[in-house]
C-alpha cells in the first residue's frame, strides 16, 4: 500500500509559515517515498471561514510549486475535499458510535458548563466535563435529541492508558482520566476538527499524519476513536513548534505572517522552500542550500527535531541574498519585472535591465531592496549641498571635464577599455584615489559610493554618462 498523507488548513486567512511547513513536509513526504497528497479544506467552522482563503491558498502553494494528487481543483477518488460537503458521512459514523455507546448527547447550556469550570478551576482540578448528561435514562435521551439543542460527546473510558508511538516523540501514553469527553458534533450539527478529521483520514486512506507539536495532546482521543471504529490508525509524525529567537513561541505578530507577505516583501519561492524546509528537519550534511527538487530527495521523517525550530529572519535574509546571486539571471528577471514595473521602472530595454538586474542582485538581499540600487539609472539624479561643492571643485572640474572628453570620442568599448580611461584621467589630471573615483560616481550614480565605474557606464550606455557628467562641467 502506498503512504498518502494530506494538508488539511481550514479556510481562515492566509496561508501562515507553521501552515507552510506543515504542507512542505508532508509533500516532501509524499515525493521521497512516490506516495500521494491531499487537499482537504476543513470548513467545518462556518463562522471562522474568510472569503476567498481557499483560493488564495490553492494560488499561493502555485506560485511556490507545490502541487496536490488529490484536492478541491485536482478531483480524486475520495471527495469531497471540502469537510462542509461532508456533513452526511459524519452524521452516519456518529449514529454508529452512538448505537455502540462510545458517544452520547450532551444538553448542557454554556452557563452550567462554565459554571463547572469555574469550580473545577477553583479546586484546582482538572477542567473537564462532568458527564451530567451521561447519567440520563437512555429512553429520555432519545426524546430530547429529536427536540433540544444539543452536542453529542465522545465517552472515554474511565480507567485505561491511550498508548501511541510517534516517529518523532516515540513511545507517549496518557492515562485517560486525564483527557476530556470532547465534543464530536457541534449544536449547529457541524463535526469538530477531532472527529472530521479521524473519520476522513481513514476514508482517504491516509497512513501517515504529519502536523505541529501542537496536535500532540489531543492524539490520545483520535487514537481511542480509532479504537471505537475498529480501524487501523496512521503513524503519526508530530513536527516541533515554530519559536521566536527569544525561544517564545512563533505568533503572527512576529515571525509568523502570510506567506504571501513574504513574497510580496521580495522573497524568493526558492528561498521560502528552503528556509522553511529547515525548521525542524536537518539534513546529513552541512549543506545549507537545496532546491525543491533536491528537498525531495533528500527528506526523511527520521531526521526531524524533537526541539523547537528558531524562525530567524536574518537567516532568511542571508538565504535569499544568495538565491538572487545564484539562480539564473533570466530567472531573476522574471521576478523583478512586475516589481519594476510598478515603481515605474523600464523594462523592455532588455539589455539595460539585463545589466541593471545583473547589478543590483548581487547587492540586495530582497527583490524590493534591488529597487533601491537600480532606481538611479533611471530617474534624474538629486543631490545635496556637500555633494554639489564636491561636484564643483577644482579637483573634480578637471577630472569630470578630462573623463568627459575623452569618454564621448570613444565609438566602441569595453569595460576594460573605460578601467584605463579612469586610470588615464587619474594620471592626467594628477588626482588620486577618492578624490578620482568620487566625482566620477557622483556624476554617474548620484553617489560617492557604489558600482565600479566601467559598470555604470555599461548599464548607462556612454551617451548618458557623457550627459549625466556634462551637467556638473
Amino acid at each position: 500500500m502506498k503512504a498518502k498523507v494530506r494538508f488539511a488548513p481550514s479556510p481562515t486567512g492566509h496561508l501562515h509559515v507553521g501552515g507552510l511547513r506543515t504542507a512542505l513536509f508532508n509533500y516532501l513526504y509524499a515525493k521521497k517515498v512516490d506516495g500521494k497528497i491531499v487537499l482537504r479544506i476543513e470548513d467545518t467552522d462556518q463562522s471562522r471561514k474568510v472569503e476567498n482563503a481557499v483560493e488564495n491558498l490553492i494560488s499561493t502553494f502555485e506560485a511556490l510549486n507545490i502541487s496536490f494528487d488529490e484536492g478541491p481543483t485536482q478531483g480524486g477518488g475520495c471527495g469531497p475535499y471540502f469537510q462542509s460537503e461532508r456533513l452526511s458521512i459524519y452524521n452516519e459514523h456518529i449514529k454508529l458510535l452512538l448505537d455502540s455507546g462510545d458517544a452520547y448527547p450532551c444538553f448542557c447550556p454554556a452557563e452550567k458548563l462554565e459554571e463547572t469550570r469555574k469550580k473545577q478551576s477553583d479546586a484546582k482540578h482538572t477542567i473537564k466535563y462532568d458527564r451530567h448528561c451521561l447519567r440520563l435514562d437512555a429512553a429520555e435521551a432519545r426524546k430530547r435529541i429529536e427536540k433540544e439543542p444539543h452536542v453529542i460527546r465522545m465517552k472515554v473510558p474511565s480507567e485505561e492508558e491511550v498508548v501511541f508511538y510517534d516517529v518523532v516523540r516515540e513511545r507517549v501514553a496518557i492515562r485517560c482520566e486525564e483527557l476530556d469527553d470532547q465534543v464530536l458534533i457541534k449544536s449547529d450539527g457541524f463535526p469538530t476538527y477531532h472527529f472530521a478529521n479521524v473519520v476522513d483520514d481513514h476514508l482517504m486512506g491516509i497512513t501517515h499524519v504529519l502536523r505541529g507539536e501542537e496536535w500532540l495532546s489531543s492524539t490520545p482521543k483520535h487514537v481511542l476513536l480509532y479504537q471505537f471504529f475498529n480501524w487501523k490508525q496512521p503513524k503519526f509524525i508530530h513536527l516541533p513548534l515554530l519559536l521566536n529567537p527569544d525561544k517564545s513561541k512563533l505568533s503572527k505578530r512576529q515571525g509568523d505572517v502570510a506567506v504571501e507577505d513574504y513574497l510580496n516583501k521580495g522573497y524568493l519561492p526558492e528561498t521560502l522552500i528552503n528556509f522553511v524546509a529547515l525548521l525542524g528537519w536537518h539534513p546529513k550534511n552541512e549543506q545549507e542550500l537545496f532546491s525543491l527538487s533536491e528537498l525531495e530527495k533528500e527528506f526523511s521523517v527520521k531526521r526531524i527535531n524533537k526541539s523547537g525550530a528558531v524562525f530567524d529572519i536574518e537567516k532568511l535574509k542571508w538565504m535569499n541574498s544568495q538565491y538572487l546571486k545564484n539562480l539564473p539571471i533570466e530567472t531573476i528577471m522574471n521576478y523583478a519585472a512586475p516589481v519594476f514595473k510598478s515603481e515605474g521602472l523600464e523594462t523592455t530595454d532588455v539589455r539595460k535591465f539585463n545589466a541593471v538586474v545583473e547589478n543590483a542582485r548581487k547587492r540586495a538581499d530582497t527583490i524590493h531592496e534591488m529597487i533601491e540600487h537600480s532606481i538611479p539609472f533611471y530617474t534624474e539624479l538629486q543631490y545635496s549641498d556637500e555633494d554639489k561643492n564636491l561636484l564643483q571643485n577644482e579637483s573634480s572640474q578637471k577630472v569630470l571635464t578630462y573623463f568627459s572628453e575623452k569618454l564621448s570620442g570613444l565609438s566602441k568599448w569595453t569595460e576594460a577599455e573605460i578601467k584605463s580611461l579612469v586610470n588615464e584621467t587619474g594620471e592626467t589630471t594628477g588626482v588620486k584615489g577618492k578624490d578620482l573615483y568620487a566625482p566620477l560616481r557622483l556624476a554617474l550614480f548620484g553617489t560617492a559610493h557604489g558600482p565600479d565605474i566601467p559598470l555604470l557606464i555599461n548599464i548607462l550606455d556612454v551617451d548618458t554618462a557623457v550627459n549625466r557628467i556634462k551637467l556638473h562641467i
